[in-house]
């Protein structure tokens, strides 16, 4: 089949039904970003008559945010759903979507979900063809593939695919797997890493077609540029600028997800829109190595029993809520994005009871835990409240209010109810006992929803809502779809698919002529994407003497504690190698060899950082300093 297609475009060629590659251009499209959508793209761009396609990434590794979530997927209409009796449509699928993105003053796009939702069908099960039919778990209950996502608001019917990949050391998602796959065995295809875009260039016709990377040399497409580089999760900055606390928010996407392609594209004219979606989730466990991170780690205390509070000690939302959406809201809009689950033994011995003590038994079990950083205990709630710096007369009175609430047995003045029994509300207990227990988690932002305005074809739009010539995008770097919420699995198939369509349409077409191109007046500041310069602290001084030997040291990494040996001779740094490491593979397997690599060729522990494992590369260099600190005693 593929012999007669190739056979095929090549007869189209000669006729003139598609056109060849422009002499001069590089590749017939230039991918911006090798995740869900880059990767996507590409592959439909080939399928459409592409014979050249250049992938840029900013980073060492594929996949993008898919390298930090296992990936739900959820689509209407499957070929698992028609398996397994489930009935459904494109038009619930796209009602469910729109009724769950309009929450709290979200305005959902109805044309371009109705896009994804009349593609997504077709999108899975090419996915599922491929690879993922073997990666998807099915539920423990019913034993179906067709699932509810408790983690974000109910579907009306079971439309979501769970699973995990089958190379777990360098994959998260089976969605990354297979499109990784996929493009290895796709020869038209050129990816290049650790390659940055810095600026996008029209051409004297007002055509958007040429790219500049790493400040270094320009590339230039005959069809288009697509841009899929991501959303600002990790901008602390820019979501600080569109929401309250957003600068408080712990970022859980990918690190070079900064937003800095969003202002490219305005360099070019590009509108924006929607920045100030940026949803969260109410659990999230700061990282050890670097508090501005953090990953999703309920307790889940509160469904047996277990409170809430903020910053002053007060509560502030119904702990039960179904609806994850007014919970999130409200944690956003405290002080700092900062809760406190407060418990006792009684409700923890009760949660590990119902066998949702999980996330309990993962991240807190005891002081050597992943999250034993913020873990705290009191004998009386004064101690508790001292321990974690909140008024005592506040906690005191909370507490009691509360307790008070669970005696009479009526919803109270957050509309939590004690008398029934679900899902969210497993036992019902007091808050109190001999000790008292509180885990500090905040708001976690793993991906953000705003971004440069597009058409129903992907192109990219102007603030005056004119299409730009040769310019598309798609994934999380387009804002105003899906309103202030995600719904479950669109987060990784709406990018694919949008992916999709963008290629198709940039391979159908020829860019117009004549548009004028300027920068948008509401660009960015650039003062979002530049770090503030401190003066540097030298990690070691290598003009100091160090005596030959083996040394090592032991510092915090990303996930636990990293430690290397270091071999010194002559002065020199002869050999590094981390010794033991608990950091996740996918990541930051390439850095643990490369970052010894470069200290070794510069003799000096600090060098360039990873940029998307920035946390791993500063522990191995620091790591290294503190052995080199023992060779010059």
């Amino acid at each position: 089949m593929k012999r007669m297609m190739a056979i095929l475009l090549s007869l189209m060629l000669l006729v003139g039904c598609i056109p060849a590659m422009a002499e001069g251009a590089d590749a017939d499209v230039i991918v911006v970003g090798a995740g869900g959508a880059g990767l996507s793209a590409a592959l439909a761009a080939v399928e459409n008559g592409a014979e050249k396609v250049i992938v840029l990434e900013m980073t060492g590794k594929t996949g993008g945010a898919l390298n930090f979530t296992s990936g739900s997927m959820s689509a209407a209409g499957t070929k698992i759903q028609k398996e397994e009796g489930v009935e459904d449509t494109v038009e619930s699928y796209i009602s469910d979507i729109m009724n769950n993105g309009d929450d709290f003053g979200g305005q959902p796009n109805k044309e371009l979900i109705t896009v994804y939702a009349n593609e997504a069908a077709e999108t899975f099960d090419w996915l599922y063809d491929n690879g993922v039919k073997e990666c998807l778990t099915a539920d423990r209950v019913t034993g179906k593939y067709s699932v509810f996502a408790p983690e974000h608001a109910l579907y009306s019917v079971p439309r979501t695919y769970k699973g995990s990949p089958k190379d777990k050391v360098n994959y998260k998602s089976p969605a990354h797997e297979v499109l990784d796959k996929l493009v290895a065995a796709e020869d038209k295809i050129e990816i290049r890493l650790n390659t940055k875009v810095t600026k996008l260039v029209a051409n004297e016709k007002g055509q958007v077609l040429s790219v500049v990377a790493n400040d270094e040399y320009t590339l230039t497409a005959s069809k288009a540029v697509i841009m899929c580089t991501g959303g600002y999760s990790s901008n602390s900055k820019l979501m600080g600028e569109y929401t309250e606390y957003g600068e408080y928010y712990l970022a859980g996407g990918a690190p070079g997800a900064d937003g800095h392609g969003i202002r490219l594209m305005q360099e070019v004219g590009a509108g924006i829109t929607a920045m100030e979606a940026i949803p969260t989730f109410p659990m999230g466990l700061t990282l050890k190595a670097d508090e501005t991170r953090g990953q999703i780690a309920s307790t889940y205390t509160w469904k047996t029993g277990g409170i809430v509070v903020n910053q002053e000690g007060k509560r502030f939302t119904n702990e039960t809520e179904s609806n994850p959406a007014p919970r999130e809201v409200a944690l956003e809009e405290q002080p700092g994005a900062v809760q406190y689950d407060i418990y006792t033994d009684k409700i923890l011995a009760d949660l590990a009871a119902t066998g949702q003590n999980f996330f309990m038994a993962a991240y807190f079990a005891n002081e050597t835990s992943l999250g034993a950083h913020v873990m705290y205990s009191g004998n009386t709630i004064e101690e508790l409240a001292a321990a974690i710096n909140v008024p005592a007369e506040n906690l005191k009175k909370t507490i009691e209010d509360y307790n008070a609430a669970v005696e009479k047995g009526e919803p109270d003045e957050f509309g939590r109810e004690y008398n029934v029994k679900n899902t969210y509300n497993l036992a019902t207990n007091k808050v109190e006992g001999e000790k008292y227990y509180a885990i500090r988690l905040h708001a976690l932002c793993v991906m953000t929803l705003g971004g440069v305005t597009c058409n129903a074809n992907m192109q990219v739009l102007d603030e005056a809502g004119n299409v730009i010539p040769g310019l598309y995008a798609a994934g999380e770097t387009v804002g105003g779809i899906w309103g202030k919420f995600v719904s479950g699995g669109t987060g990784v198939m709406g990018p694919i698919v949008f992916g999709k369509v963008a290629a198709r349409h940039a391979m159908a077409n020829t860019p117009a002529e004549g548009y004028e191109v300027k920068e948008a007046a509401g660009i960015l500041d650039m003062a979002f994407f530049t770090d503030e310069v401190e003066a540097a602290e030298e990690l070691f001084d290598m003009t100091r003497a160090l005596k030959d030997g083996i040394y090592e040291a032991t510092v915090d990494g990303h996930n636990a504690p990293l430690s290397v040996a270091v071999i010194v001779e002559n002065n020199k740094i002869l050999a590094v190698e981390v010794t033991a490491n608990q950091e996740t593979p996918t990541i930051a397997g390439p850095v643990l060899k490369s970052i010894p690599e470069a200290i070794m060729a510069a003799n000096d522990p600090d060098v360039d950082a990873v940029s998307n494992a920035t946390v791993t590369s500063k522990a191995i260099m620091k790591a290294v300093a503190a052995a080199l600190e023992k060779a010059a005693q």
